[in-house]
């Protein structure tokens, strides 16, 4: 008898080990199911995160990215201007500004306001109203020209390669901004700032293109040159 109970102790220990084992290992594998579930959506959210976190960037970078305008100003002379009226004096200033690309077109623009940030933006507005267009000869003009404007008179001669502007004022302002690298000048008359940017302003609107005068007497560029 007491054999007998002891091997169905045996057996009832070895049963509920057997349980406990299995138990534990099915608990162990749902953890680790459970672990795997959490894990996934969170490595799956990462990149969508880090793709949110770069349209962001992209967004601020093209907010940040403004397009550059072609266009140069540069203001050369800004005076107070004194009108004599009924009651006493209004007082005004006048802005000067040039307005060229660096590419072959350039204006000049004068106009009066009661502040200097208004008379200088509608002495741009007026200069892109009056642009001209330079005919460009391998960096410099096609043939020598006297300007005049008023008591001013410029004059411009071609220069070689490596000679840079020979001027100054507003003269070379003008010559900067159409994009002449190498010229001589001479200003002749009046050293109003005006005269003298007018007077720049007219012998560029003289010059005639090789092109021009190759079509007129019917040559070829080549042929003219040589």
């Amino acid at each position: 008898m007491d054999l007998e109970n002891k091997e169905e102790m045996n057996v009832e220990a070895a049963a509920e080990n057997v349980v406990e084992e299995t138990e534990n290992t099915a608990a162990e594998e749902t953890v680790e199911t459970e672990v795997k579930a959490e894990e996934l959506p969170a490595e799956e959210e990462r990149p969508s995160k880090r793709r949110s976190r770069g349209g962001k960037k992209q967004k601020i970078d093209a907010s940040e990215e403004k397009p550059q305008s072609e266009w140069i100003e540069r203001v050369v002379q800004i005076s107070r201007v004194t009108k004599v009226v009924k009651g006493g004096k209004k007082l005004s200033f006048r802005a000067i500004v040039i307005v060229g690309n660096k590419k072959g077109q350039v204006g000049v623009g004068c106009a009066k306001a009661a502040e200097v940030i208004i008379a200088i933006q509608k002495a741009i507005a007026d200069g892109r109203k009056n642009l001209i267009t330079v005919p460009i000869f391998k960096t410099t003009i096609p043939h020598p020209i006297t300007g005049r404007s008023g008591a001013g008179a410029v004059m411009l001669k071609p220069a070689s390669q490596g000679t840079g502007i020979i001027a100054g004022g507003a003269v070379r302002l003008v010559l900067e901004l159409a994009g002449i690298e190498n010229i001589l000048s001479k200003s002749l008359g009046s050293k109003s700032p005006l005269n003298a940017a007018n007077a720049t302003l007219e012998a560029l609107k003289a010059l005639t293109p090789f092109s021009e005068v190759a079509a007129k007497r019917g040559l070829t560029m080549a042929e003219l040159l040589n």
